[in-house]
């Protein structure tokens, strides 16, 4: 096994509101040589009821929701969920072909049912088959990070933008061109995508704006350093090694292809087999952006690689330090004005919208336009791989955001926290989205234990005391875990690194506290839990811990 230490920008950061974000060093994280297998929840040191509850989440969304009005989230979904190498949960629902167009939904004796083999298209998960090809140039020494783009690409438009902006989606590009319908031919095409200036007003580096037209740029890039096709590069360097024989452009076997959208305005009708974006499509179905197409077995196996540090079966794609450079988050001076921007290199980093409370801040995946997901947490070496047709037959009818998120808080559910030493009681706050929950106790010890984990700024704990419960006000608390000390003013909001705090509160001898905890309407993290804080009066969206 091979560990390194991760330098988190931020770690802590919103541990506390109003404490200067500053640089941790955390615990090491551990890169394993894990080979993937079946196994049970209690193998991989999980709880049984939130895995078994797995299938049924993913089979609800396939009738409309009350976040998804009138249509189905998906047609169909595979969905695949591993910690320490232990594939717990593997399954389909729903079905690959449900619709020949938005208006004629087939006869049950027509449709053809998702199968955990069923081959998706990736979408934008195609971008990180495209960041790890440019990651092995840097390695082969034919391409620099820190290099202009302009160095590879004579044509190229952005003065002063580098690969390393690209990857990040700080070079300034617009998000998107209709290139398939502004120009007539593949090379029309990527000649436009080649030199399409900056958005104007914008410097590299100086902003986040996410970009299908980098990542066409850096697709075309590697074709030039390396002197072969991105699909060649990406067979040679990551699909054959890993043997993923089931992943790849242009897929041979549409048989077991799932539909995705009727687009008659393209001259399609509906398209299945071929890649779903029609800027790919029109670019002969391969480029850095999409294209790809793939199944959850295949992409288990990239995601272990990933956390095993670049190697699987002993075929290595990428050195762990490489992989730990992907990591840190380059947009971390950004957040304040683009609080989605959280990027390593070409990885998404945090982002509770979809990773929901297997969040952690090196917590690594990526979402694809047709309904796919990957979710890659390091620090529990657990990964979530969602695949589903959510634009069949069309796009119109919504995202499947809810799905994503509801699916990850269900599988890191499953991971225990175990009560903190000296017994007694522990609440828990429930999984309630766009709510208020409240917990108060009375006359207890002068110190009680804390666990959170929450959605930073958008998901609060406020701690406040009063002699009479009637007038409540904040209290300060001073925290300490091992070596680690923080202070609050009372209201708490973050990561708080999965272990358990002491908390002291400045409040007079027995002072009733109480406990309330906000949520946005979309997603979380693992919530709060609290433990020794003597007889608990009113819980309102808490509950005592069993296991």
């Amino acid at each position: 096994m091979i560990k390194l230490r991760f330098v988190l920008l931020g770690m802590v950061a919103g541990l506390m509101i109003g404490s200067p974000v500053r640089a941790v060093s955390p615990d090491e994280i551990t890169f394993r040589s894990d080979v993937l297998h079946q196994g049970t929840p209690r193998q991989a040191g999980l709880r049984p009821g939130p895995i078994e509850s797995i299938p049924d989440i993913a089979a609800s969304y396939l009738a409309p929701t009350p976040d998804h009005p009138g249509h189905p989230s998906y047609a169909g979904a595979a969905v695949l969920a591993a910690r320490h190498g232990v594939v717990v949960s593997r399954f389909a629902v729903g079905d690959a072909v449900r619709w020949a167009t938005p208006a004629l939904e087939l006869p049950p004796e027509q449709r053809v049912p998702a199968r955990v083999y069923t081959l998706w298209d990736l979408a934008s998960i195609t971008k990180l088959f495209t960041t790890i090809v440019v990651l092995q140039q840097v390695e082969a020494g034919r391409v620099d990070l820190d290099a202009l783009v302009s160095a590879y690409l004579p044509e190229f438009r952005v003065p002063g933008a580098t690969v390393r902006n690209l990857l990040t989606h700080t070079a300034g590009l617009p998000p998107f061109r209709p290139f398939h319908s502004t120009h007539p031919t593949p090379e029309t095409r990527l000649a436009a995508a080649l030199s399409t200036p900056a958005t104007a007003g914008t410097t590299p580096g100086g902003q986040y704006a996410y970009s299908d037209i980098g990542l066409i740029d850096l697709g075309v890039l590697v074709e030039r350093v390396a002197g072969k096709p991105l699909a060649d590069l990406v067979r040679a360097g990551i699909t054959g090694p890993l043997r993923m024989r089931d992943t790849g452009f242009r897929p041979t076997a549409v048989d077991r292809t799932a539909a995705t959208e009727f687009q008659p305005y393209a001259g399609r009708g509906l398209v299945r087999g071929e890649v779903h974006d029609e800027n790919a499509w029109s670019l002969g179905g391969v480029a850095g952006h999409a294209g790809i197409f793939s199944t959850v077995d295949d992409l288990a196996i990239l995601c272990q690689t990933l956390l095993n540090g670049g190697i699987y079966r002993g075929e290595r794609i990428l050195p762990a330090a490489r992989i730990r450079q992907a990591l840190v988050n380059y947009n971390a001076d950004l957040l304040d004005r683009y609080p989605d921007s959280s990027r390593g290199l070409g990885f998404e980093l945090a982002k509770h919208v979809y990773m929901d409370g297997m969040t952690s801040p090196v917590t690594f995946g990526h979402t694809g336009f047709t309904g796919t997901s990957v979710v890659i947490d390091p620090l529990d070496q657990s990964f979530l791989v969602l695949l589903s047709n959510r634009v069949h037959p069309d796009r119109a009818w919504g995202p499947n955001t809810a799905a994503r998120a509801a699916l990850a808080r269900a599988f890191a559910d499953a991971r225990p926290i175990a009560a903190p030493s000296g017994g007694g009681p522990v609440w828990r706050t429930a999984f309630r989205d766009g709510a208020v929950s409240t917990l108060t106790a009375g006359g207890g010890p002068g110190s009680f234990q804390l666990w959170y984990d929450t959605q930073p700024r958008l998901d609060t704990l406020t701690v406040e005391f009063s002699a009479d419960q009637v007038g409540w006000r904040p209290a300060a608390l001073d925290l300490r875990s091992g070596h680690r000390r923080a202070t609050s003013a009372g209201v708490l909001s973050g990561y708080g690194e999965r272990r358990w705090w002491t908390a002291t509160p400045a409040v007079p001898p027995g002072s009733a506290l109480r406990f309330t905890y906000r949520t946005d309407a979309v997603s979380q993290g693992r919530g709060v839990l609290v433990a020794g804080i003597g007889p608990v009066g009113t819980a309102d969206g808490w509950t005592p811990q069993h296991d």
